[in-house]
């Protein structure tokens, strides 16, 4: 109680100074008191299957604020991580207390469909602006007008290996794709453009979500004697399918690997080995891509971590742009439907290329590419060699 009289007698004093020398009388206790920080409270898989979507993003988040700086427009930004292990219900749990507790402006990060899916419903209660980082099945926005996407979409990178396969003479296709949101979404679009261009799928197959065992699809999979198989899994799993790919030997057996480029994750690209030399898959984003803002970005991000950024890792990246963008339009001041404003129809340079969120869908628009692996240098890398510009979400395309 003392202390807060002694603060409004100073106060009083201060007012009659400026009084006496003819100034006019704007101090108060607000104008004296630090702006607050501006939270983002990203909800990421830290431990378990999908660590590595948790290792890149909180990566990327580093370097982008050692790029950056830590305050915007005289806010000091203070980035809270949470692991979830990539379980629901932690995350639901985590994004209330973030919410709740700490006050967080934002939340963020995501690394799985059914994590988005969880929190979607907290972020349209509290109107908190959750920008999505990694979680890709394409009904995610739909969830809350809250939700930006700054990763990508299963449809994107599908229908683009569709239309390869179908130029490239692989007329019959078995599917193999993880049996959740973004699987159903790859498995969907890869064959409704493949059967449109005159290919045949003579087998569907899905994986669990949950540490698979894909020796006994890959079985199926030689019974069939496709022309090639399709594959989609989520990030962290590619190595281990790679692997029981080349032990079942179906390298050997003339059956091409097409996939999206998950699969052949710039994070365990180099643990695959020769297996993975000439499988052509598409993507958004490879840490090969030939722009100077993309050479620069990599160069950085190895030099602080020592491992090669990957897709999730750039989608972190572009997403603290987009909300230190925001911030700055607001001059500071936030708010959630402020920012959400901000947010919405930003276009910019990333390191994947031209990017735009669409401010109609709030999801990404960004050019595809079509990649094959190669070895250069001693190290296998995704070569682009073909691209699609500019592609929605055909999930969302009326």
């Amino acid at each position: 109680m003392q202390k807060r009289q002694e603060t409004r007698q100073a106060l009083r004093r201060l007012a009659l100074a400026a009084l006496a020398l003819g100034l006019p009388l704007t101090l108060n206790a607000p104008a004296f008191a630090e702006a607050k920080p501006f939270k983002i409270g990203f909800i990421l898989p830290m431990t378990g299957q999908s660590a590595s979507t948790g290792r890149q993003e909180e990566a990327a988040i580093k370097l982008y604020m050692a790029q950056n700086g830590s305050t915007v427009a005289g806010r000091k930004i203070e980035v809270i991580v949470k692991d979830d292990g990539g379980v629901a219900d932690q995350t639901r749990r985590i994004a209330q207390e973030l919410v709740v507790n700490d006050k967080v402006d934002v939340l963020a990060g995501f690394g799985l469909t059914p994590l988005a899916l969880a929190t979607a419903p907290i972020a349209t209660q509290s109107k908190t602006p959750m920008v999505v980082t990694a979680a890709a099945t394409s009904i995610i926005t739909e969830q809350s007008p809250y939700i930006v996407r700054t990763s990508f979409t299963l449809p994107q990178v599908s229908i683009g290996i569709a239309e390869w396969a179908a130029k490239n003479k692989i007329r019959k296709v078995v599917t193999l794709v993880t049996d959740y949101g973004p699987g159903i979404d790859a498995e969907k679009f890869f064959k409704s453009q493949f059967q449109l261009n005159g290919g045949q799928i003579v087998a569907e197959i899905r994986s669990p979500l949950r540490s698979p065992d894909f020796a006994p699809f890959l079985q199926k999979v030689r019974d069939a004697q496709p022309d090639a198989l399709f594959v989609f899994l989520p990030s962290g799993q590619g190595a281990a399918f790679m692997k029981q790919f080349a032990e079942r030997g179906l390298d050997k057996a003339g059956i091409k690997l097409i996939a999206t480029g998950d699969v052949l994750d710039d994070d365990q690209l180099n643990d695959m080995g020769d297996v993975a030399l000439g499988v052509v898959n598409s993507h958004h984003y490879s840490a090969a891509h030939p722009s100077a803002l993309n050479k620069k970005f990599v160069t950085d991000f190895q030099a602080a971590n020592k491992f090669r950024p990957n897709f999730m890792a750039v989608a972190a990246y572009d997403g603290m742009r987009v909300i230190y963008k925001a911030l700055e339009a607001t001059k500071g001041q936030g708010g959630g439907e402020a920012l959400l404003g901000a947010m919405k129809g930003q276009i910019f340079e990333s390191p994947r290329g031209q990017v735009l969120i669409d401010a109609q869908t709030r999801d990404i628009v960004q050019d595809v590419y079509i990649r094959k692996v190669e070895r250069k240098d001693g190290q296998l890398w995704n070569v682009e060699f073909d691209v699609q510009k500019s592609v929605k979400d055909p999930g969302k395309a009326k």
